[in-house]
């Protein structure tokens, strides 16, 4: 339309103006991109690939990266972090204050039901030995298949019940305490920690719940132990286990024994209150089912990430069932290799 213009004026058209003649002796140099090599390829022409071991080295480089500290305080509001710091701090604060509660009170102080540790009876001390003598009912059903080995102690099914429930719901701690990511926390044997937990007294794991909530300060994850591995890879081996040790204790401690004097349900529940507030040991176990019964599901729920994905909504909301949530962990459970 301009041009219609132009030329309707009678005005020249513009033009650009020609090459300048010395310009034409002058031949343009190819880019470097295209500078041919000895054997006439050129840059564009060779192909730019990674070798394996330079991908390699990167995945390397990514993964050491992805495990390190984030930078919390360029990515989450500062209130954020002070307030999740306050609220750790007054667990920790509320656990080791737990634990100071619990070994002064059950077993320092005579206040509470039974015995002291410094002033125990003889009486509670054959209990002791009897109960572990019928640990898991293992010689009380080996009397009654007709093998005699050892003759089982007879104690009132109750108290076997109550321990031999207790003992089973720690057996299956084991797999959750080795599973645990904020396991190196806690710079001691797990292997120890268990130990003393499952055969001596259950105080030894509210210190493990307040140290695992310290700032992480390393890397790299321990390698498990040899008995750690057994736990882990045997996890749902451990919970049919422990859960049916759980269940029969229960069962036995309603209707075991029923050929001796030992009398009906109602009479076994009035033993269990006088059993209760009369032996420190019976007091001690009501104690460590309330302490699992908060622990399991906070642990659990920590660590529903190596569960199988298809099964994290049932486990999450089994936790919270005493000792039957631990099982459907364990039986749920997909740990990652390390």
């Amino acid at each position: 339309m301009m041009a219609a213009t132009v030329i309707a004026s009678g005005q020249r058209p513009f033009s650009f103006p020609a090459r300048p003649k010395f310009l034409n002796s002058i031949s343009p140099s190819p880019s470097r991109h295209h500078q041919p090599y000895k054997d006439g390829r050129t840059w564009s022409s060779i192909p730019l690939s990674l070798s394996t071991q330079t991908s390699v080295d990167l995945r390397t480089i990514a993964c050491h990266a992805a495990r390190r500290k984030p930078n919390t305080a360029s990515t989450i509001p500062s209130s954020s972090v002070e307030g999740e710091d306050t609220i750790r701090r007054v667990l920790q604060v509320a656990l080791w204050t737990a634990e100071a509660v619990y070994i002064l009170w059950l077993f320092l102080l005579p206040y509470a039901p039974g015995d002291p540790v410094w002033a125990i009876s003889s009486d509670t001390v054959n209990s002791l030995v009897g109960l572990s003598l019928n640990f898991f009912f293992i010689l009380p059903f080996m009397n009654v298949v007709g093998i005699h080995l050892l003759e089982a102690p007879v104690l009132h099914p109750v108290s076997e019940g109550l321990f031999n429930f207790v003992i089973g719901w720690t057996l299956m701690f084991a797999p959750l305490l080795y599973t645990d990511c904020k396991r190196d926390r806690y710079k001691w044997s797990l292997d120890v920690l268990w130990g003393l937990q499952m055969f001596l007294t259950n105080t030894f794991l509210i210190p493990y719940m307040a140290i695992r909530l310290n700032e992480a300060d390393t890397d790299s994850p321990t390698k498990r132990s040899q008995l750690g591995t057994v736990m882990v890879n045997g996890a749902p081996i451990v919970g049919l286990i422990g859960g049916a040790v759980c269940l029969i204790s229960a069962l036995w401690a309603l209707f075991g024994r029923m050929d001796g004097d030992f009398g009906s349900i109602a009479d076994r529940w009035q033993y269990l209150l006088s059993y209760l507030g009369s032996e420190r040991l019976a007091y001690a176990f009501i104690w460590d089912i309330c302490l699992y019964t908060v622990f399991q599901p906070w642990l659990i729920g920590d660590n529903l990430q190596i569960i199988q994905k298809s099964k994290v909504d049932i486990v999450n909301y089994l936790r919270f069932i005493p000792a039957v949530g631990l099982i459907a962990y364990l039986l749920s459970l997909e740990p990652k290799e390390e």
